[in-house]
């Protein structure tokens, strides 16, 4: 199973070139690909951020579009939860002083929890995960 990263989610949203091309990749892949529910929290949190913040009912126009993008994504890849496999690999990864943001240890949690590879423009913090297999498909 290929694991999607908030970086590699974010360039499909963006429907940047690079993003457009990893679609491509991945649809032809033989491998099952997901994401996790925390780069959803991540991007959620910007654009709910962006749409309260702003005033002029049509200017929220586009900030809806990309929230709405988002929720198509999550209907077409698997969003793999924070379950209790992933709170059991958890506590082991600070143990390690990594000086890996708590929110890449959590995605690294539930990568690891479901043996997959994650999916990340992040190599030099998630290469410090012991066990954690990891590849950059953006480049």
């Amino acid at each position: 199973m290929l694991v999607l990263d908030t970086n590699h989610m974010s360039e499909v949203v963006r429907q940047s070139a690079i993003g457009k091309a990893l679609v491509e990749r991945l649809d032809i892949s033989t491998r099952a690909v997901a994401t996790t529910v925390i780069p959803l929290q991540v991007m959620l949190r910007g654009w709910l951020s962006r749409i309260r913040q702003e005033r002029d009912p049509l200017e929220i126009i586009p900030h809806y579009a990309k929230l709405q993008e988002i929720a198509e994504l999550i209907c077409y890849w698997t969003a793999l939860p924070w379950n209790a496999a992933a709170t059991s690999e958890f506590p082991q990864l600070p143990q390690r002083r990594l000086r890996v943001a708590t929110m890449d240890l959590k995605i690294a949690s539930i990568a690891l929890a479901a043996n997959a590879t994650l999916l990340s423009r992040n190599l030099r913090d998630f290469q410090r995960i012991p066990n954690l297999s990891v590849e950059n498909w953006l480049e």
